[in-house]
């Protein structure tokens, strides 16, 4: 599709006059001082492809009870602009873009104006949406004194305390707001970051980012558990996609907010996770499984012989050691060691090439969880895990994020967390 404008400029319309109209339709917006045009969200994909389509609109925003996709391009921002309707009017922005992108349409035309940038990068032009998701969260920075937002901020969203184990890279941390975007192609994840940030300009600027291959873990009983770059299943015993009453206990927001316009929503934990890789391939393999818990070739717990046998934390071997040993990851990540907590996983591995300074591979899992509190799921287990747990030996936490994640817009002329700005 190809834009039209009256003359030979493009047409510049504040995001302000763009929100008082019908968000998600054919219209024009300014961002970082250029003219952006969005697609009509009615044409079709241009190859015609409609079964990988994952509706953007709902109760829950899509890419959390969604099957992991193969691919992760993820990014936090930081908010530059002053005043609050900046930020609403971005979400706005954002929220139009989404719903056309989550189509496998572009944001705008790429052969709008020979005299102005295209209104999208092209990138991604003719490979669908490939069951393309968009979620967008607030950090806990965004309801400081800046934008009025203070009483609005929900007492889950508390500050991620210093955890034990933590070496934490301020460059790879934290962030008023992120954007996962997940796929099963690397080209249309990647080309979600890179358009909000052009439609970000002027009001939010990226902080870091990262993009992730291989997903670790199943979230639906019809994908099979995949590998870590340990070389083992990660996620057997995750929530499941089919399991409506662990996400109602354990991921959906509900009646328990202080923050009615969390409910529906959830939180999100990202936790970047270098891998020793060099040093756990050289441990033989009877230690791998002991430091995991698991049988690396099978997945198996070490009391079983199939996958989804039962984990017995209770077994013992002569003389009554536990066969699981007692800083075993599965043992201490197991919600019958944590008061029954459980967390959604949404994981997938990373690599950012070589470490210049000790010449090592810098890869591992960029972990991704989503819960209703983190204060009672992830914290407590990670205290845990951070100070028994034998993988230490072989794992380094290097970045940390924390984000509220409102309930999806519903329809178009919705964004995330609209009620904030009201």
């Amino acid at each position: 599709m190809t834009l039209t404008h009256d003359g030979p400029e493009p047409r510049r319309t504040s995001r302000r006059g763009f929100l008082g109209g019908a968000l998600g339709t054919a219209g024009v917006l300014a961002a970082g001082g250029a003219g952006f045009g969005v697609a009509r969200a009615t044409e079709p994909a241009a190859d015609g492809r409609v079964g990988d389509v994952v509706p953007f609109y709902g109760l829950h925003q899509a890419g959390i009870a969604t099957p992991a996709q193969d691919r992760l391009a993820f990014a936090a921002f930081t908010v530059t602009a002053t005043e609050a309707d900046q930020v609403a009017q971005l979400l706005g922005t954002w929220a139009a873009a989404a719903a056309q992108l989550s189509k496998g349409l572009p944001v705008g035309a790429v052969d709008n104006s020979p005299l102005a940038p295209p209104i999208d990068t092209g990138e991604a032009v003719g490979l669908g949406a490939a069951n393309l998701t968009i979620t967008v969260g607030f950090g806990p920075s965004l309801f400081d004194d800046r934008f009025g937002l203070q009483g609005k901020r929900p007492a889950a969203l508390a500050d991620l305390p210093a955890l034990p184990g933590d070496t934490l890279d301020p460059n790879r941390t934290g962030g008023d707001l992120c954007v996962q975007a997940c796929s099963d192609d690397p080209t249309v994840a990647f080309h979600v970051i890179r358009n909000f940030a052009r439609l970000a300009r002027g009001t939010a600027v990226m902080k870091w980012s990262q993009l992730g291959f291989g997903r670790t873990s199943s979230t639906s009983d019809k994908q099979q558990t995949e590998r870590n770059l340990l070389g083992f299943k990660d996620g057997t015993n995750n929530i499941k996609d089919e399991s409506t009453a662990d996400f109602d206990d354990y991921v959906w927001v509900g009646a328990e907010s202080d923050q009615g316009w969390m409910r529906g929503g959830s939180y999100l934990v990202a936790r970047r996770i270098r891998m020793l890789i060099e040093s756990w391939d050289i441990d033989y393999l009877a230690d791998q499984e002991n430091v995991i818990g698991r049988f690396k070739t099978s997945g198996a717990p070490l009391t079983g012989k199939n996958e989804f046998d039962t984990v017995d934390l209770q077994a013992t071997k002569k003389g009554g050691q536990p066969v699981i040993p007692i800083d075993a990851h599965i043992r201490l990540a197991s919600p019958e060691t944590n008061a029954g907590q459980k967390i959604l996983r949404r994981g997938y591995s990373y690599t950012d090439g070589i470490d210049p300074e000790t010449g090592l591979l810098d890869a591992g899992l960029f972990f991704i969880c989503f819960q209703k509190d983190p204060r009672k799921q992830f914290v407590p287990i990670q205290r845990k895990l951070g100070s028994h747990d034998a993988l230490n030996e072989y794992i380094r936490h290097t970045g940390s994020g924390l984000f509220a994640v409102p309930p999806a817009p519903k329809a178009a002329g919705d964004w995330w967390g609209k009620e904030l700005f009201q």
